[in-house]
C-alpha cells in the first residue's frame, strides 16, 4: 500500500446535461490524473456525489474507470453509509478485482456510540475482500471515530491500512501517527490542514483540490518528503485561494465548478447540491486566470 504515501485525488462523478454520467468526461479526467504524477483514484467518495448514484450506476461506475485506467493508477472504491447491513450486502455484489482498497465513511446522521463505531467498521472489514481505509469526516457525519477505537481497530482486524482524517484536527492526527504501526496509514483528507499534517509524518493527501492540480498538489507532498519545508510552504500558499474558494459554498460544488472552467465537464450536479452561485462562479473563473498567468 505504499502508494498511499503519495495523492490520492478524490475524483468528481461527471455528468451530462441530460444527468447520464459522463464517461468520456471521466476518461479525460483519468488520463490528466495519471499523465500529471498522481498516486491513486479515490472512486464515489463525498467528491464523487456517492449519495445520489443508483445501485446500477455506481456498478457501471466501477466498470468502467476499471477498464478507462487500465491498470494505471491503483485505485479506491468508496463504500459507506449509515446502515452496516446494506454496505456489508453492497461488499458481496461488486467485482472488487481491480480496486486496491476501499475507503468507508462514518455511518452519518444516527450518531451511533464509539462501541457502534467499532462493531461497524469491524462488520466492513470482515464482508471486504480488499483492504479497508476509515474516513472520519465530523463535519458531515455529526460523529467522529476517536483514537482510541481506531487502535482498538487495527489491533482487532488485519485489513485495516489506514485513515482518511478530514477532522481538521492536526493534533489528532498527529497523535495517530505516533500511535498506530508504521505500516498504517494517516492520510489527510482536509486540503486546509493537508501540508502540516504530511509534515508531521502522515502519509499522504486524499486531496479535492488536486483534482483540479494534480501537478502542484503533487509536487508539494515530494517536496515534505525531500525535507524542503520552507519551498514546500511557498508552493502550497501558490493554491491555498483555490482551497477557500473551492469550499465557500461547499464540496464538491466548488471542485466541479472550477474542474468545468478548466473544460472537462459539465457543471451539473445532483439534487440536493446544486451548483455554485455565479458570483463564486466569476471568482474561481478569474482566480484560475491569475494564477495561470502567474505560472507562466
Amino acid at each position: 500500500m505504499n502508494f498511499l504515501k503519495g495523492i490520492g485525488v478524490a475524483i468528481i462523478t461527471p455528468f451530462k446535461t441530460n444527468g447520464e454520467i459522463d464517461f468520456s468526461a471521466y476518461e479525460s479526467l483519468i488520463d490528466f490524473y495519471v499523465n500529471n504524477g498522481i498516486s491513486y483514484l479515490v472512486i464515489l467518495g463525498t467528491t464523487g456525489e456517492s449519495h445520489s448514484v443508483t445501485f446500477d450506476e455506481k456498478r457501471r461506475i466501477f466498470e468502467n474507470i476499471s477498464n478507462i485506467n487500465r491498470g494505471r493508477l491503483p485505485l479506491i472504491a468508496g463504500f459507506g453509509g449509515n446502515n452496516t447491513q446494506n454496505i456489508v450486502d453492497e461488499l458481496q455484489n461488486y467485482e472488487m478485482k481491480n480496486f486496491s482498497a476501499i475507503l468507508s465513511v462514518c455511518p452519518y446522521y444516527n450518531k451511533p456510540s464509539q462501541t457502534g463505531l467499532f462493531e461497524h467498521f469491524s462488520h466492513i472489514s470482515n464482508a471486504s475482500p480488499i483492504p479497508l481505509i476509515l474516513y472520519d469526516v465530523p463535519s458531515r457525519t455529526g460523529v467522529s471515530i476517536s483514537n482510541k477505537t481506531v487502535f482498538k481497530l487495527i489491533e482487532k482486524n488485519d485489513n485495516i491500512v489506514g485513515i482518511k482524517d478530514a477532522t481538521g484536527d492536526l493534533n489528532k492526527g498527529i497523535d495517530l501517527i505516533k500511535n498506530t504501526p508504521k505500516d498504517f496509514h494517516v492520510i489527510s483528507g482536509d486540503d486546509f490542514t493537508a501540508l502540516d499534517l504530511v509534515i508531521n509524518g502522515g502519509s499522504g493527501v486524499i486531496s479535492v483540490v488536486a483534482g483540479a492540480f494534480p501537478s502542484e498538489f503533487n509536487k508539494i507532498v515530494a517536496l515534505v518528503k525531500e525535507n524542503k519545508i520552507n519551498e514546500a510552504k511557498f508552493q502550497f500558499k501558490k493554491i491555498k485561494i483555490f482551497i477557500e474558494l473551492l469550499f465557500k459554498e461547499g464540496n464538491p460544488s466548488g471542485i466541479k465548478a472550477l474542474i468545468s472552467i478548466i473544460g472537462f465537464c459539465e457543471n451539473i450536479l445532483r439534487l440536493p447540491l446544486t451548483p455554485v452561485s455565479k458570483s463564486l462562479y466569476d471568482e474561481i473563473t478569474e482566480s484560475l486566470k491569475s494564477f495561470n498567468k502567474s505560472m507562466l
